[in-house]
């Protein structure tokens, strides 16, 4: 069966926004702008041919249409959510992984560390920042930043000075075998790659 779909972001969009009635709200939880998200919000009820929402001065509100439409596109989600939840591998310790949105993935060679630690159910949001580590939505970040923050342990990826990549996990959790584990691969990136390479290299505190 081929599913006739709008595109998911609009959805994603729309659905943040509702719940909120906002689309700065919206937006924060996004990580993209309130103009991003009223442009998705538009170009789905362009698509769809019905209004979803009545923008008032300061003030969001559902139409009924966008009532009706609501309560199904939050139950897709959920359902989205609960079915990647349950893909853990059997036995493994989940590790949620948070990367800022610029980072480049293929820095990290996850596929080489699924493989070689197959006790550790490794998945990455992008992007992420502290608001979701704080919140608990992922376990250890990437972030983009001074690499300050108290109560955080915090490993810069690559040497330098003032901005930069930086590993941040809290301080309770931060020698727990699985960010330890992450940790140490990090560092075997880079030992093992040259130095021009571009592979990451943690530096302030891998040691201790």
């Amino acid at each position: 069966m081929t599913y006739a779909l709008p595109p998911l972001n609009a959805l994603r969009a729309f659905e943040a926004a509702a719940r909120h009635l906002s689309f700065k709200l919206a937006a924060h939880e996004l990580h993209v702008t309130p103009a991003a998200v009223g442009q998705q919000v538009k170009a789905l009820e362009a698509r769809l041919g019905v209004q979803l929402f009545e923008r008032l001065h300061k003030q969001l509100i559902l139409t009924a249409a966008g009532q009706a439409y609501l309560p199904g596109i939050s139950e897709g989600f959920r359902h989205i959510a609960e079915a990647t939840s349950q893909l853990k591998p059997a036995g493994a310790v989940l590790l949620q992984l948070g990367v800022h949105g610029s980072f480049d993935l293929r820095r990290l060679d996850l596929a080489a560390f699924r493989s070689k630690h197959a006790e550790i159910g490794l998945r990455v949001l992008q992007p992420a920042g502290l608001h979701e580590l704080v919140e608990g939505k992922v376990d250890l970040l990437i972030a983009r930043g001074l690499g300050r923050h108290p109560g955080y342990r915090c490993d810069r990826v690559k040497e330098g000075s003032g901005l930069g990549d930086w590993l941040i996990a809290p301080e309770g959790t931060a020698d727990c075998p699985e960010i330890a584990s992450f940790r140490t691969w990090l560092r075997s990136l880079a030992t093992e790659a040259p130095r021009e390479n571009r592979r990451p290299r943690l530096v302030g505190g891998l040691g201790s």
